[in-house]
């Protein structure tokens, strides 16, 4: 009976460990990271190679991530069905300037992305100019610290 409760305890303990490990938090600070969709129509800007700027403060986690264009007006954090509820808080876009490497510069939308954990799969819903809202599956991988003293 004994080894049969110490063995649960294991268990339960095993569990606990790794889903604390699955969250993936990084510690405080700026970071580069590969942002990955579902959709070769919402991807980050070629310009900046995938990858968008992942910022860490008190175990939350945001990336922002600069678009190929301005034509997906707002994103939302979880599915469409959500996004299209009264009172869905949907993430604005920001301007932002990008440089190709034939230094051809573009403005394009950019938009602050919460991440809830790293290297899996999470809902991002968006609409475009059309006027309609689509599912995606986005992840958030590979960061990199940011030299913050250049």
């Amino acid at each position: 009976m004994k080894r049969m409760v110490f063995l649960l305890l294991a268990i339960v303990l095993l569990l606990a460990c790794s889903a604390l490990a699955e969250t993936n938090v990084l510690p405080d600070g700026t970071y580069s990271a590969v942002f990955k969709t579902d959709s070769g129509m919402f991807r980050v800007s070629e310009a900046l190679g995938n990858r968008g700027i992942l910022t860490v403060k008190d175990g939350q986690m945001m990336i922002h991530v600069s678009l190929n264009s301005k034509k997906i007006l707002n994103l939302f954090p979880g599915t469409a069905e959500e996004a299209k509820k009264e009172g869905a808080a949907l993430l604005m876009p920001t301007e932002d300037e990008v440089t190709y490497e034939d230094g051809y510069t573009e403005t394009v939308y950019g938009f602050d992305v919460p991440v809830p954990f790293l290297d899996r799969e999470f809902d991002l819903a968006l609409i475009g100019t059309k006027g309609k809202w689509y599912d995606h599956k986005v992840s958030v991988s590979e960061p990199l610290p940011l030299d913050e003293s250049k």
